[in-house]
């Protein structure tokens, strides 16, 4: 007989499996989809599961777009903050685009749903001014360490990637056939190297 799991493990497993129904029914049916009794249903469990777990459609959202967004890009944490890292990151982050799998194809629709629907909004206003934390400290790093030219700013320039990536992703998932993923990474990473650099 195999080992019995603990409780730990059976919880990460639930949590695991109604994550991934959640990611499912945003990119099957829309964010209005996302209730938690279809979540429960989907991955196997009742909605008080699901409540149980999470409290809420919105600390599920919240836990769905954490968990999307870490460790997008494999390989970063152990480098130092600079030019190379953020460079590596935009360049990682369009070649991820090109196997782009179904939880973060849920947060892109996540995310552009927060415009308009102001109980995602806090969640993903949150991220993004996370993701343009990393980057400022990757462009500061860059100036102190003479990488990146001193009269760059720090807050414009994560203010443009995040856009510029964002933009690409959404435009990825509308039309998966007209954007380039691989192209993209050659020009758009020799055009940010080329703009800090100058």
């Amino acid at each position: 007989m195999p080992p019995r799991r603990t409780q730990q493990e059976r919880r990460d497993q639930a949590e695991a499996a109604i994550l991934q129904a959640a990611a499912e029914l945003v990119v099957e049916q829309g964010v209005r989809s996302l209730t938690l009794a279809r979540v429960g249903e989907r991955a196997g469990y009742s909605r008080g599961i699901v409540t149980h777990h999470f409290g809420g459609k919105q600390a599920l959202v919240d836990r769905l777009a954490r968990a999307t967004q870490t460790g997008f890009v494999p390989g970063l944490a152990d480098l130092p903050p600079g030019l190379d890292r953020l460079l590596r990151l935009i360049d990682g982050y369009l070649g991820e685009l090109g196997r782009i799998g179904v939880f973060n194809q849920a947060f892109l629709l996540l995310w552009a749903e927060a415009a308009t629907q102001p109980d995602l909004a806090p969640t993903f206003r949150e991220r993004d001014a996370a993701f343009r934390a990393d980057l400022r400290e990757d462009v500061e790093a860059g100036i102190t360490a003479g990488d990146i030219a001193a009269d760059v700013g720090a807050d414009e320039v994560a203010t443009a990637v995040v856009g510029q990536l964002r933009g690409i992703a959404l435009q990825r998932l509308l039309d998966p056939e007209s954007v380039d993923t691989e192209a993209l990474r050659r020009s758009v990473t020799g055009q940010w190297r080329r703009a800090l650099t100058t």
